[in-house]
């Protein structure tokens, strides 16, 4: 581990000389996915210019999906990226994060508050964890810029973004708590055209609830803080912060005039009655879900009412709120265009039969004992084309329950594989970090060097606890 340390400063150089910006990284990745299908997967029967212009219409209409893990998830995760900004801008917020960073004060301290925090989160719901992680980052970025005092700030941003590692094994994982519907196997694996003897669910306690689940989120709660703070006691490159303006803004009236049905915008009585009102339905709509999941209701659409009626509470009345969202929707300037591109990749991968001849290639050499480990493999593999854990899931997952019925495999264990493979790859995949950088204005030149280190040390805790 010491001469991985060692030797990161010539990593980061390495990143810096090859990353280009995330939009980038997204053109390459299509072009690399196109080039795949064309010579790797395309059927010998069907010519080379037919295949090639079937690959591209399929590419151009996953960029304009519309179902629900398509442009509607875009919104969706703008949306909380925004909310969860305007959120942080309220003076109540505000405060919390200034408790927490009272503990910040080096570099080493302060990865290990934000990882710890993060994780936390993330085990509860990835969104949580990923805006949490990403504000608190900022937040500690803008402390250190204050004093003028040195910081790592892309391994804080680092600690921050360590919270997509562990989110599909926490209470929001999409191929496990899809697992636990009663009937969704099945009538999954029948959609797929896939006939065998396979349950109808899978129970809490066999995955989320397991004990491996329990054992290797535990180690990644207690080992990447860890690690990051033995990496910052190590690493001499640090900068004093610089930023904009943007957290750092005043809500306070200056003088101004208020006329008419103006006043409405100032009243706090109708900004913080609405926001009253939002979170009593929320909490309405948390007593009456029935599911298989105990906080199932936990959704990105559940996350945003909350986030909003929370903001408008807090921030008081609509003014304050309005002017925080100016400030804040600057966060998804970079990243709108970039979500369609990865929807285009998913679709070359479906209708291609990539995801198919990736999962297949790496678990045909797999028996029972080691399929949920090569299943692993497949998975961070197929996630750097496919980020999004549902839509991998869905793609993957009757491959993987069909693998495993066939070998004998122990079909929780197996699905828990396929999770862990999909959130490993993220400390390389730029795709959920998008948000991240919004808010922290971090490159990833500066963030991508430090994940890849903690992608290391996921490979040991994820790979040790699926072959024992």
């Amino acid at each position: 581990m010491s001469v991985t340390v060692k030797h990161s400063g010539r990593l980061i150089s390495v990143f810096k000389n090859l990353l280009p910006s995330p939009f980038t990284i997204a053109i390459l990745l299509t072009i690399v996915t196109l080039l795949l299908a064309q010579f790797v997967s395309k059927p010998e029967s069907e010519p080379h210019f037919e295949f090639f212009i079937k690959t591209v219409t399929s590419w151009e209409s996953g960029l304009w999906d519309s179902s629900a893990g398509g442009l509607y998830f875009a919104f969706q995760m703008m949306m909380i990226l925004v909310l969860g900004h305007i959120l942080a801008l309220t003076t109540v917020v505000d405060r919390l994060i200034q408790l927490l960073l009272k503990y910040c004060n080096t570099t080493a301290s302060s990865v290990v508050t934000v990882a710890a925090g993060s994780i936390v989160l993330g085990l509860i719901n990835w969104g949580l964890g990923l805006i949490f992680g990403a504000i608190m980052a900022r937040k500690v970025g803008e402390k250190f810029a204050r004093e003028k005092k040195l910081l790592n700030y892309g391994l804080v941003g680092a600690a921050a973004y360590s919270t997509m590692m562990v989110w599909h094994g926490g209470l929001s994982g999409s191929a496990t708590t899809k697992s636990m519907e009663n009937g969704y196997i099945s009538e999954m694996m029948e959609k797929a055209n896939i006939t065998g003897n396979f349950p109808s669910s899978i129970p809490f306690d066999l995955t989320i609830g397991s004990t491996l689940n329990i054992v290797i989120a535990l180690s990644c709660l207690i080992l990447i803080p860890a690690f990051l703070y033995f990496i910052a006691k190590r690493t001499k490159n640090e900068s004093v912060p610089k930023f904009d303006d943007e957290f750092a803004h005043s809500l306070k009236s200056e003088n101004e005039q208020i006329e008419g049905a103006e006043r409405l915008d100032y009243s706090n009585i109708l900004g913080m009655g609405l926001g009253i009102a939002f979170l009593m339905l929320g909490i309405y709509r948390a007593f009456q879900y029935q599911g298989s999941s105990t906080l199932g209701f936990i959704q990105l659409n559940y996350i945003n009412f909350i986030f909003l009626g929370l903001s408008l509470l807090l921030h008081k009345n609509i003014r304050n709120f309005l002017k925080s969202l100016d400030i804040a929707i600057n966060d998804v300037s970079g990243i709108l265009i970039q979500f369609p591109l990865y929807f285009g990749i998913l679709a070359i991968m479906q209708n291609s039969g990539l995801i198919i001849l990736f999962s297949d290639t790496i678990t045909s050499i797999a028996n029972s004992h080691t399929l949920p480990f090569f299943t692993f493999l497949s998975a961070g593999a197929v996630n750097m084309f496919i980020p999004s854990g549902g839509g991998q899931w869905a793609v993957q997952g009757p491959i993987v329950i069909e693998t495993a019925a066939r070998l004998g495999a122990d079909l929780p264990k197996t699905i828990l594989a396929m999770a862990y493979g999909d959130q490993w790859t993220n400390m390389l995949q730029p795709f959920w970090a998008l948000p991240l950088l919004g808010i922290t204005k971090l490159k990833p030149q500066q963030l991508l060097p430090y994940s890849f280190l903690v992608l290391i040390l996921g490979l040991l805790i994820f790979g040790i606890g699926l072959l024992i």
